[in-house]
């Protein structure tokens, strides 16, 4: 097995691809317009990075709001520069909740963002 995609649906399509794209570097890679079930696929991801895991934005083309519940935790972005990382993101617009830092009980440094929908975004110091 291989590990495709992350679906995460979303109110309005095109601030989301600008968030992905722009404030986090992605590429649209594809897009599925289906007009019988009224809805949008679009996957973005690092076009660098081939065979690897990318996200799929889901729009309902009728649906205004979704309840975010309490089962789904963050998607995970690894970066070289945290700190400038972060800084990037908030000069971008982007929504910087918890800045970089060591994890509670750690070294490694983290930091979330989130996107605009609400969906978390954990980024990883790599080493």
């Amino acid at each position: 097995m291989k590990f495709l995609h992350t679906m995460i649906r979303v109110v309005d399509l095109q601030q989301s691809i600008e968030f992905y794209t722009q404030v986090l570097g992605m590429t649209e890679l594809s897009r599925t317009d289906n007009h019988d079930y009224r809805y949008t696929l679009v996957f973005v991801g690092y076009p660098d990075q081939a065979g690897a895991a990318t996200i799929e934005l889901t729009y309902n083309w009728d649906t205004n709001e979704y309840d975010m519940g309490n089962a789904f935790g963050h998607l995970a972005l690894g970066v070289t520069d945290i700190y400038a990382a972060c800084e990037k993101i908030s000069t971008l617009g982007g929504n910087v909740t918890r800045q970089p830092g060591p994890v509670k009980g750690g070294e490694t440094h983290i930091a979330f963002i989130t996107d605009p929908d609400g969906y978390q975004i954990e980024l990883i110091q790599l080493d």
